[in-house]
């Protein structure tokens, strides 16, 4: 064939830095990131947001959004989506206080029981998925209220009420709440203290000890989630099932990919994100209320696609999506620290979902070759 009739190949088409520096999914999330870190240290830097205290409250935060947003992320990218994570944050919260106060059982039992019932809980949402074929929306839209309903049926029929306390009474001495409940790197905290690098308690029964005393076990799961995640969704064959089940199920079945477990587990695995999420805060929070959870499968899509997810599946980085989660947690503390009226937090969900949600659009449009 004559040179001038040859094709290249785009297998081997050579691509720009630029170009593959703009489908990367995490860019959108880091500029977001740098860009309202740079806000926040011009607007609030004096204002304690930054020193180790205020550091560990968004942190917090951020974990909290990290966790759901590491599952969301997953399913997402297998091409489905979970409504119902924020129901199910509430009742497994409500289900761990049943168990344990109500019932008086263990409370590592309780744990355990509970985890088993929601990855349950999410397996039958992916079979239902699978097997029907009815869009993931629908199914895990029905299960939201599902889930919402018994959350406020089963306490209001055993206690008369929507919130259940004395769970931290219950916890004291069993082995698995401080997996969830605790706070490790105490020592180091206490050496910073005495080298005077952070603040220590002026006043009261704790003085002399540092205001941030160990990281929560919260942020150990969000770090732990999002590494493990991103490892087999970067480094494992099951990641590349992943991408393909979402990218093209039809032609991953065609080569040899079990697109049906891949997305039924995970489903599961947004289940156990979120119950995480949910033994950690009633581990903290020492009770289980009804209305746990509220928002929260919003917020972690919102975290996923600003971290660069294609809602259409086949794309998408956890790295991105922690960092999307890190913007929110940032914001909704930022807020406060620069004593901005909260409630605009929810206008800046909004704002940065139709940024977020545009940016993909373009960026799928480079990907695909679509006008």
């Amino acid at each position: 064939m004559s040179s001038t009739g040859a094709t290249v190949d785009e297998r081997i088409k050579e691509t720009s830095k630029l170009r593959k520096a703009l489908i990367r999914p995490e860019l959108g999330a880091i500029v977001g990131t740098i860009a309202v870190f740079l806000f926040f240290i011009i607007f609030a830097g004096d204002s304690g947001m930054f020193n180790a205290q205020g550091v560990m409250n968004w942190s917090t935060v951020s974990a909290q959004f990290v966790i759901i947003a590491v599952g969301a992320c997953m399913l997402m990218i297998a091409g489905e989506f979970d409504l119902s994570v924020g129901s199910m944050i509430g009742f497994a919260g409500m289900s761990i206080a049943i168990f344990s106060v109500t019932l008086g059982w263990p409370v590592w039992f309780a744990i355990l029981l509970t985890f088993a019932i929601c990855i349950a809980i999410g397996a039958l949402n992916g079979v239902i998925v699978v097997r029907t074929g009815l869009p993931s929306f629908i199914v895990t839209l029905a299960f939201l209220f599902i889930l919402r309903g018994f959350t406020i049926f089963f306490p209001q029929l055993i206690e008369r009420r929507t919130i259940i306390g004395g769970i931290a009474e219950r916890a004291a001495g069993d082995w698995l709440a401080p997996v969830f409940g605790g706070k490790v790197g105490g020592f180091f905290f206490d050496w910073l203290a005495s080298q005077g690098l952070i603040a220590v308690f002026e006043r009261g029964t704790r003085a002399g000890e540092p205001i941030v005393n160990g990281i929560p076990m919260l942020i150990v799961w969000a770090l732990g989630l999002m590494i493990v995640a991103h490892i087999v969704l970067t480094r494992t064959r099951f990641g590349n099932w992943v991408f393909a089940a979402g990218g093209d199920a039809q032609a991953a079945r065609y080569v040899g990919v079990p697109v049906a477990r891949v997305k039924i587990l995970m489903f599961m695995f947004t289940a156990f994100c979120a119950t995480v999420f949910a033994t950690c805060q009633v581990m903290e929070f020492g009770s289980a209320g009804a209305d746990r959870g509220l928002l929260k499968e919003f917020e972690a899509i919102i975290a996923v696609v600003i971290g660069g997810a294609l809602l259409t599946g086949g794309y998408g980085s956890v790295i991105g999506a922690a960092l999307g989660a890190l913007i929110f947690g940032v914001v909704q503390q930022g807020l406060f620290f620069a004593g901005v009226e909260s409630s605009l937090f929810r206008v800046f969900l909004g704002v940065i979902l139709l940024f977020a949600v545009i940016l993909n659009t373009y960026i799928r449009r480079i990907i695909t070759g679509e006008r």
